[in-house]
C-alpha cells in the first residue's frame, strides 16, 4: 500500500495552520496525523492522543562540572566561544541553554572536571486518537536539531500508517522556512501552505513557494481569514496564479473555529454543518484528488 503524505505548512505563525491540519485529520476516515511541530507541539492538547509508545531523542551533549574536582581556575571560561561558561558568586557555572556541547572545555580542563552528558529530556510519541493513529515530537526548551526530530516523528509515522493500513499521512509542520520545514516537506507527496491576507502573510508565503518548489513538489494555498483584507487576497491570488501555483481556496475568519479549539475539537467535529467545514472539505477533495 502506497502512503500519501500530504504536509502542511505556512511561512509564519498566527495562520490557522494547524486548525487546519485538524480539520482535515477528522473529516472521514482514519489517517495517521504526524506533528512535525516539535518545538511547539499544540495538536495533541486538542486530539488527547494515548501514548502507546515513547521514544528518547538524543539532541546532543551539555557540559557538566564535577565541583569534587573543579579548582575553579576558569580556562574553560577563557575558551568558551558560546559564552556558557562563566563565573557566579566566584565560582565556575555552565549555562544549560548557552552551551552547544561542542566538548572543548572537557577537553582542555587540567583537573578532567568536566563530563559531556546526553540531552536526554526530549521526547517522541505514538499513540491513537479518535480518528486515527498520531505520532509526535516536542523538543526540550533550548534544544537543538529539531530537524532531526522531525525525521524521527516522520519515520515513526510511516511504521505506524504501514503497520495499521493507513493511507494518508498529515503532517502538521512548523512555520518558517527552516530546517525543520525542509525537514517536514522532503518527500512529501504534496504540500499545502497556509497564509493569511497580510502583508507579511504574503511574503512570508513567498518564501514558502521558492522552498517548496526547489524540491519540486506540487504545491497548493490556502488563504485563510481572506475577508480580513479582501484586497490582500486578490494579490495573493493574483501573484499565485502569475507563478502557477494553485489556490485550493478561500476560508473566513470564523470565531467558530476558535470556539472549536477551546472544546478541544476540530471545526469538522465541532459544526460539521458550517460553511466553513463545507468549504474545507471542498478544499481537502481538490488536495487530494489532484493529481502530481
Amino acid at each position: 500500500m502506497n502512503n500519501m503524505e500530504i504536509a502542511i505548512i505556512s511561512g509564519k505563525g498566527g495562520t490557522g495552520k494547524s486548525s487546519i491540519s485538524a480539520a482535515f485529520a477528522t473529516l472521514n476516515g482514519e489517517v495517521l496525523l504526524a506533528d512535525c511541530d516539535v518545538d511547539a507541539a499544540n495538536l495533541y492538547l486538542l486530539f488527547n492522543p494515548s501514548h502507546e509508545e515513547e521514544e528518547v531523542f538524543i539532541a546532543g551533549e551539555k557540559a557538566f562540572i564535577d565541583y569534587s574536582l573543579c579548582t575553579n581556575c576558569g580556562i574553560c571560561v577563557d575558551y568558551c566561544r558560546f559564552g556558557a561558561i562563566s563565573f557566579i558568586n566566584e565560582k565556575v557555572s555552565i549555562s544549560e541553554i548557552l552551551c552547544d556541547g561542542c566538548r572543548l572545555c572537557s577537553r582542555i580542563c587540567p583537573e578532567n572536571a568536566i563530563n559531556m552528558v546526553p540531552n536526554d529530556k526530549s521526547m517522541m510519541y505514538s499513540g491513537s486518537f479518535r480518528n486515527g493513529k498520531m505520532v509526535y515530537g516536542r523538543l526540550s526548551p533550548g534544544e537543538e536539531n529539531s530537524g532531526k526530530l522531525v525525521n524521527m516523528v516522520r519515520e515513526k509515522a510511516k511504521e505506524i500508517a504501514k503497520e495499521n493500513n493507513l493511507e494518508t499521512i498529515i503532517l502538521d509542520g512548523p512555520p518558517g522556512i527552516g530546517c525543520p520545514v525542509i525537514s517536514t516537506i522532503t518527500g512529501v507527496d504534496k504540500v499545502v501552505i497556509v497564509t493569511e491576507p497580510t502583508i507579511s502573510g504574503l511574503h512570508d508565503m513567498q518564501r514558502t513557494v521558492e522552498i517548496v518548489k526547489k524540491f519540486s513538489l506540487p504545491a497548493f494555498v490556502i488563504i485563510n481569514k481572506y475577508d480580513l483584507n479582501s484586497d490582500m487576497s486578490d494579490q495573493i491570488e493574483d501573484w499565485c496564479r502569475q507563478n502557477k501555483i494553485t489556490i485550493a481556496g478561500r476560508l473566513p475568519f470564523n470565531k467558530q473555529v476558535v470556539e472549536a479549539m477551546v472544546m478541544g475539537k476540530s471545526i469538522i467535529e465541532f459544526a460539521p454543518d458550517n460553511e466553513i467545514s463545507k468549504n474545507i472539505t471542498i478544499i481537502w477533495d481538490k488536495i487530494t484528488k489532484q493529481k502530481k
